[in-house]
């Protein structure tokens, strides 16, 4: 009897693993958080999938995987409406919701910068439309006619629709991604500095024309607006009687860190040119800092 059970149970785990859902998971949730800038709502989207998913004939779906990503495109697509309200409302500047994810990732160049925290900012400047269709062809090189399916829009529009968003990209992108060996310098310079609360050091490692952006959401200390300028940034970060741990970790497919100063917590990203910090990002929204235990399974 106590076998017979467990054969049971083992089979029903057996189908549950082969199920295309599960399968593409890692896939599916990269496509929805490369669309959305935000793993909790990339969850979100991904539990209405999985409930469309079962509800359907699936022996009717000749292509799994693409059928699924069209349908989490299309969730998508529905949630960035509601997305575009919260986001009106939100207090003070508004970054990703940064992912903790193995070192690895970084190996993988493309997946690497689409992820990044710089990228994805990048992508916020976007419509919808025409991020969904940057994202399905730049990053997961979907044919033009399955984004024609997906989108319902025909081909030809999709061409020009993608055109349009790899030249928006392309002004707005970082000139020439740097190594992972020079990122890690460079990063561990800053943060040594940021321990140490030594103006000099940490002057040294920020470029003149310097920008920090900071996300608070208005539930952490976070500059309301951007903060232009070596001397301004460097001063903000540098104050007396600040204790500041700060360690390094790998944020969005880059080497970052996560800094605490007073019981608040932060992830920091940073932009690097030329040995120097151009920009630096400071997610200190409590609710975007959820990931930040256990890196993140992404695929492509």
């Amino acid at each position: 009897m106590r076998n017979s059970i467990n054969q049971k149970v083992r089979r029903s785990i057996d189908m549950i693993e082969q199920d295309p859902f599960i399968i593409h998971r890692n896939l599916l949730f990269t496509v929805a958080y490369e669309m959305l800038g935000s793993a909790t709502d990339a969850e979100d989207v991904l539990q209405e999938a999985w409930l469309r998913w079962v509800d359907i004939d699936q022996s009717q779906v000749r292509n799994p995987r693409a059928y699924l990503i069209r349908m989490v495109t299309r969730q998508v697509l529905n949630w960035k409406r509601t997305l575009l309200r919260r986001r009106e409302e939100y207090v003070g500047e508004w970054l990703p919701e940064p992912l903790l994810t193995h070192p690895g990732v970084a190996e993988d160049l493309e997946l690497s910068e689409s992820i990044s925290i710089a990228m994805l900012i990048v992508l916020e400047t976007l419509g919808s439309m025409e991020r969904a269709v940057f994202v399905l062809r730049e990053v997961f090189n979907t044919p033009y006619d399955e984004i024609s399916e997906i989108t319902g829009k025909p081909a030809a529009t999709i061409r020009q629709i993608a055109r349009r968003a790899r030249e928006h990209v392309a002004a707005r992108r970082q000139r020439e991604p740097v190594s992972r060996s020079a990122q890690q310098v460079v990063v561990e310079r800053f943060l040594a500095a940021l321990r140490t609360g030594e103006l000099q050091p940490l002057m040294a490692v920020l470029a003149p024309d310097v920008t920090l952006i900071a996300d608070g959401g208005g539930l952490a200390a976070a500059a309301a607006a951007p903060v232009y300028g070596i001397e301004l940034v460097a001063n903000l970060l540098v104050r007396p009687n600040r204790v500041i741990a700060a360690t390094t970790l790998w944020l969005n497919g880059e080497l970052g860190g996560l800094v605490e100063s007073n019981g608040a917590m932060a992830a920091v990203s940073f932009v690097v040119e030329d040995e120097r910090i151009v920009r630096i990002y400071a997610i200190a929204n409590p609710q975007k800092l959820t990931r930040l235990d256990k890196p993140v399974e992404l695929a492509r």
